[in-house]
């Protein structure tokens, strides 16, 4: 019995695969464009469109039972009016351009920031354009003759590494609303994802060889003031600098230092977690922690190791490395 709505889902994710492989995406070119092709757009009435065709098969009907020829007149003049929205439809996603790219890196949990540029080309404007993913219901937009439009997309994240926006549907019901015309674009975009930080973690432990380098560097008992940076949960209460808050400035945590060596080691073997995306998790925290103080640090993972430093780019190679691990470097 417990396995049936396991075989069930199974079944089910299988002919999701096996339909989804049958539809025809737009690839991109050489350049990166995917421009949408004539074989590659679908095309269905909309429920406007089929209480269109029902009116209209119900006029049909009656003029022919009363042999009422004004009436079967309106009937093929509004169905011919129909025929014609279908193929303005169907024209409007016709040589559309598309080109998507990555944003800047997030953490797991977050939402990815992608940017996917739309271009009309042909001398033709688009009208009622629309960019889905993950069933979001986006705004439509209008791209004239031969311009260009930008469209941000958020996709959420739960696992760290690269996180691809494999395909785009683009989508329109212009000119009437009668039909939705539709297609996928493939795209190469991609978006670096972080380890989800720790609420907290252990202070990273510093190097033996090191110990002899005394300089600046946080930790709790500390008196010399070393300056301030923004809460982050799991900070001690006793370091919120009140005032500012009193100010409206927001939670501020105060900084301090003391005389020990500045040159940490955020080290992998030093935590003790069972689960490798607990300890990632950790060391995240660390690398966040440690690189909002004046202090040098580096990252010891197995197999890799990222020498000491500090700055905005340092932080950045750390993150990547740990975002990576385990994982194809592309």
């Amino acid at each position: 019995m417990t396995n049936i709505p396991h075989r069930s889902d199974t079944l089910r994710d299988r002919a999701h695969r096996y339909f989804d492989s049958l539809l025809r995406r737009v690839p991109p070119g050489p350049d990166g464009v995917a421009r949408v092709g004539g074989r590659q757009i679908y095309i269905v009435p909309t429920r406007a469109g089929f209480m269109y065709g029902a009116v209209m098969l119900v006029m049909l009907l009656g003029s022919l039972n009363y042999q009422n020829n004004l009436g079967l007149l309106l009937t093929f003049f509004l169905a011919s009016v129909g025929l014609v929205a279908m193929h303005h439809a169907w024209f409007n996603l016709l040589g559309l351009a598309v080109q998507a790219r990555g944003g800047s890196p997030v953490f797991a949990g977050e939402r990815a920031r992608f940017e996917v540029a739309v271009r009309a080309e042909g001398g033709r404007p688009r009208h009622d354009i629309r960019l889905r993913k993950n069933g979001e219901t986006p705004a439509p937009i209008h791209v004239g003759a031969g311009d260009q439009e930008l469209v941000a997309l958020a996709v959420p994240t739960e696992r760290r590494g690269w996180h691809r926006l494999t395909d785009v549907m683009v989508e329109t019901r212009h000119p009437m609303g009668l039909f939705r015309a539709w297609t996928y674009v493939a795209t190469e975009a991609k978006t670096l994802v972080f380890p989800r930080p720790a609420p907290q973690a252990p202070e990273p432990g510093h190097d033996a060889g090191d110990s002899a380098r005394p300089h600046r560097t946080r930790h709790e008992g500390a008196e010399d003031y070393l300056g301030s940076r923004g809460y982050r949960p799991g900070d001690s209460i006793r370091h919120i600098d009140w005032k500012a808050y009193a100010r409206e400035r927001g939670l501020v945590v105060k900084q301090y230092g003391g005389e020990q060596g500045q040159e940490v080691w955020i080290d992998w073997a030093r935590l003790n977690a069972p689960d490798p995306e607990i300890r990632l998790g950790l060391l995240t925290r660390q690398v966040l922690d440690v690189s909002a103080g004046p202090t040098r640090f580096g990252l010891r993972l197995p197999g890799a190791v990222e020498g000491l430093s500090q700055g905005t780019a340092h932080t950045e190679r750390c993150l990547t490395r740990l975002a990576l691990f385990g994982h194809a470097q592309d």
